[in-house]
């Protein structure tokens, strides 16, 4: 470990350093104090650097969530996600208007073919959401990510069923969505359903 790092410590609500490793010590430094280091773009817990369990003692903890995604931010991440999805399916579109002509034919071929947009996002939705990322462009873009509810990553299985599960808070009315403005963790019945979380990276 790199004795000269240099690290800020949040200390009564407000970031003070730079202090040396060796000084986090006589800081008393607990496991859930705030740290961060240069290159790192967020806060993290003591117990998350290996180099402070080890001067310190303390073992590596589960931290659960504790900011979450507002319906706004999961509104826009959608909304990008679709945007990226439609423009893949007008390309596609184009490129097999060179085989088929006439316009009634392509008039038909373009409305056959919007299911498949639902289908695509339900696909591209679910792997994103189970990969080491956890999120699809739209959520990276607005920091935002899908959890367990212990903050952990989910299988494929839990993110299809999340996503089959949006059925569910769109009808009737959308009120699925609307019940994150009830929820304290802003959840949607799809992620009451699936046990998840969408969360947000959290800033001091």
């Amino acid at each position: 470990m790199d004795s000269h790092t240099e690290y800020t410590v949040v200390i009564n609500g407000k970031p003070e350093g730079p202090y040396q490793l060796h000084e986090l010590k006589e800081l008393g430094v607990q496991a859930g104090t705030f740290l961060r280091k240069p290159g790192m773009d967020d806060y993290k817990e003591a117990h998350e650097f290996p180099e402070l369990r080890e001067l310190l003692g303390f073992t590596h903890q589960q931290t659960a969530p504790q900011y979450f995604a507002s319906f706004d931010q999961r509104l826009l991440a959608m909304v990008i996600d679709l945007f990226f999805i439609i423009l893949a399916y007008v390309l596609l579109l184009l490129l097999s208007f060179i085989f088929i002509k006439g316009q009634a034919a392509r008039i038909s071929v373009a409305f056959a073919g919007i299911p498949l947009i639902l289908l695509a996002k339900l696909v591209y939705g679910s792997i994103t959401e189970a990969s080491a990322q956890q999120a699809g462009i739209g959520k990276r873009l607005m920091s935002i990510k899908v959890t367990d509810l212990n903050g952990g990553r989910i299988s494929l299985a839990n993110a299809f069923g999340r996503n089959m599960g949006k059925v569910v808070s769109a009808a009737p009315f959308f009120f699925g969505y609307l019940y994150s403005f009830l929820n304290k963790k802003q959840q949607c019945f799809h992620d009451v359903l699936a046990k998840t979380l969408v969360t947000k990276e959290r800033l001091i």
